[in-house]
């Protein structure tokens, strides 16, 4: 059983390892375009790759050098402004909206004119303070489409506990009873204690929804693909949803311990700022933790597929592509393992905030 665990890992590394190089292939070395040639005439960027790989954009690209651009929504001192990113036709064309003109630098809309008219560099910095970006970027589709996945596979398997009630689990009921099973008595229970029931909508919405974005985010091709988890936004937006559930549901011993712990009155003055600064700290390091594991993984596998580009020969996959191979298939370790990991930590917090006072 543990051999043919191993050869899936393997098959499913080779699988994302395949799928990497030839995306990357497909968008930085197989176009024989008079543009192409030009700039592969150029010398090549890794770094620059690297951060478009893993950053977020305003275009969904599905594979090759095909993509979807998707709406730019830009709330302005003037009104709103709502247009198609393919306006800026990969960011080498400004845009005249209705109210200014816009450019995209880095992945990013910024004001530069109004009426065709370039403003000053004091005016744009003004402008751009006050530009509010609500656009529908690759990060937020993909949200979606895990959002959705979500929804069907929770759903399915809810239908399928009420049909099949008393009986053996079934298709995908019977691989994911399990997952719920370990969430419950392995995370929740030895950690929240007997209210444990409570927790386990917003445990189990955790893990998979962490699960399943790192996963969407090792294959490169996929529909809507984004380096979501390893988004600094995203990981700040699941911590503040576990400091609010942690303190809202913190009860009067919780508090008491921060408060009005056992310690000489004078010492309050040092423990106070020691307790509130731990309160703000332990959602912090689960955002630092998620963001920065999941981003450096892609910064490894996609520096190690670059090595072949800098080179520019075709020996260095001998050595490049095993290593990809290795790190696609641990990755796909950590994919599960930091969604665990947040989860657990998650249960701590509550577990403690929730923990009824023993003499």
């Amino acid at each position: 059983m543990k051999s043919k665990k191993i050869a899936l890992g393997l098959v499913l590394g080779v699988f994302l390892t395949f799928c990497t190089c030839k995306t990357f292939a497909i968008q930085h070395g197989e176009d024989h375009s008079e543009v192409a040639k030009t700039e592969k005439e150029e010398a090549f960027n890794p770094s620059e790759v690297i951060l478009e790989h893993i950053a977020d954009s305003h275009v969904w690209h599905l594979w090759g050098h095909t993509s979807i651009p998707l709406p730019v929504i830009l709330y302005t001192d003037k009104g709103l402004e709502v247009f198609s990113a393919e306006k800026f036709e990969h960011g080498h064309a400004d845009y005249a909206g209705k109210y200014y003109t816009y450019r995209l630098v880095k992945d990013k809309v910024n004001i530069v004119g109004e009426n065709d008219t370039l403003l000053s560099a004091a005016t744009v910095l003004s402008l751009n303070k006050k530009l509010v970006d609500l656009s529908i970027t690759r990060n937020v589709v993909s949200m979606w489409l895990s959002m959705v996945l979500l929804l069907i596979i929770f759903f399915s398997v809810s239908s399928a506990y009420k049909k099949r009630e008393g009986m053996a689990p079934k298709g995908l009921q019977s691989f994911i009873e399990p997952i719920i099973m370990f969430v419950r008595d392995d995370i929740a229970r030895p950690n929240i204690g007997y209210k444990y029931q409570r927790f386990m909508p917003l445990l189990l919405t955790v893990f998979f929804f962490i699960w399943i974005n790192n996963l969407i985010g090792l294959v490169p091709f996929f529909p809507g693909g984004a380096n979501l988890t390893g988004n600094i936004a995203v990981t700040f937006v699941l911590a503040i949803i576990t400091l609010i559930v942690v303190n809202v549901n913190g009860n009067k011993y919780y508090w008491k311990h921060i408060f009005a712990p056992d310690v000489p009155k004078p010492l309050y003055i040092i423990m106070w700022p020691v307790e509130l600064v731990g309160i703000i700290s332990r959602p912090f390091a689960l955002m630092i933790r998620l963001f920065a594991n999941i981003t450096a993984g892609h910064i490894i596998v996609l520096s190690l597929i670059s090595l072949i580009f800098v080179f520019k020969s075709a020996y260095v996959s001998i050595v490049s592509v095993p290593f990809v191979v290795f790190m696609d298939v641990l990755e796909l370790l950590v994919a599960a393992l930091q969604a665990f990991i947040f989860t657990l930590l998650t249960a701590l917090f509550i577990g403690t905030a929730v923990e009824e006072h023993h003499h």
